[in-house]
């Protein structure tokens, strides 16, 4: 067994590189460019949200009040008219990239702490590059991978979408692998 402070330098490390490699796939990288669309005539539809009171949250629509409400001719007429979603409303100015980074790291630091954790109960110290690797690596994809899934099954994303954010989700895995089977503390 390892002690979790033990493996402080391969959590903070693998937690930098991953926040790095990111930051390399979502802005220069070209591929996630595409992954939102613009609204057709997007001034009236804002507008037309505006002049709703639409506010900071998340909204699904139509939206049945009740299972029974969503089993209704009125709303299964509403879902088959469209359109139908899924959407986040954001409050109103421009985006905080700071905010949204800061959140980023915290959490790939708490995916690294939750892979340490792991590993460490699971090898003792000494342990070969590839057991460390292979360890970390499962965690990891879990949470940075597979956690995408729900946003195709639930939420309506297109599985392209989704399956970019898998294979962005394997990179920071092997990254995170990568970093604790170097720094694996020795015997």
């Amino acid at each position: 067994m390892v002690p979790l402070m033990s493996l402080l330098l391969p959590i903070v490390l693998a937690t930098v590189f991953v926040f790095i490699v990111s930051s390399i796939i979502h802005m220069v990288l070209p591929y996630h460019r595409k992954d939102l669309g613009k609204l057709p005539n997007e001034d009236a539809v804002l507008e037309a949200l505006r002049a709703a009171g639409v506010s900071k949250g998340d909204y699904m629509f139509p939206h049945a009040d009740s299972m029974k409400h969503a089993g209704s001719p009125e709303m299964t007429a509403k879902f088959e008219r469209g359109p139908a979603g899924i959407m986040s409303v954001f409050p109103p100015g421009p985006p905080k990239m700071t905010t949204g980074l800061v959140l980023w790291f915290i959490h790939c630091l708490v995916i690294s702490v939750f892979a340490a954790y792991l590993a460490g109960r699971l090898l003792p110290p000494g342990s070969h590059y590839l057991a460390v690797f292979r360890v970390v690596g499962a965690a990891t994809f879990l949470a940075y991978g597979i956690g995408q899934l729900p946003d195709s099954i639930w939420r309506g994303q297109s599985w392209s979408t989704t399956w970019k954010h898998v294979a962005d989700g394997l990179v920071y895995a092997l990254v995170t692998a990568g970093t604790f089977g170097w720094l694996w503390p020795a015997t």
